[in-house]
């Protein structure tokens, strides 16, 4: 039974399994070699597409926007589409070696992207594990202390919990 909100996700697992008889296809099917009438268009436009990744991703996460996270996570994976394919479509001998020496700082570029991405989600949890924590230490019945929590744009938001006498909790 699929839980309402996870449609998604199921597509998601649909989708990988339709995946494994096209790339079936594919194989059997793609020449080994063809002429691109658009080749400087296609690798421009893809380093056009990282540039603008990472620039974005320096903007938001300079401004302290959230959403940095999604950009550097998109980013991350258009380097390593740009590395794939400058190694898989390279010659061999010394257009290999570009390639690679390509590859290397794409990878790093890659893995700076995943680390901001997981970086700021990882305190994020922390912080909201550290607050969940203080929180339970209040005994049962007991008022809490207001709570500010970061955002961006707006500063911080003041969420307020009151413990009512029936133990269920009303948040102004």
């Amino acid at each position: 039974m699929i839980v309402r909100g996870k449609w998604p996700l199921a597509l998601l697992g649909g989708a990988s399994v339709l995946l494994v008889p096209w790339m079936a296809v594919l194989a059997v099917t793609l020449p080994g070699s063809t002429r691109v009438d658009n080749w400087p268009l296609a690798w421009i436009g893809l380093d056009v597409l990282l540039a603008a990744g990472c620039a974005t991703t320096a903007v938001l996460g300079l401004r302290g926007d959230a959403r940095a996270r999604l950009t550097a996570s998109a980013t991350a994976s258009v380097a390593v589409l740009d590395a794939w394919f400058d190694i898989t479509t390279s010659g061999t001998g010394a257009p290999l070696t570009e390639a690679l020496l390509c590859a290397v700082a794409e990878a790093g570029l890659a893995g700076a992207c995943v680390m901001l991405a997981l970086g700021r989600a990882q305190r994020a949890e922390r912080a909201h594990r550290a607050q969940r924590h203080r929180g339970s230490a209040c005994a049962p019945g007991a008022a809490r202390q207001p709570v500010s929590v970061p955002t961006t744009r707006t500063g911080l938001i003041r969420i307020t919990t009151r413990v009512t006498s029936g133990g269920s909790s009303r948040y102004s």
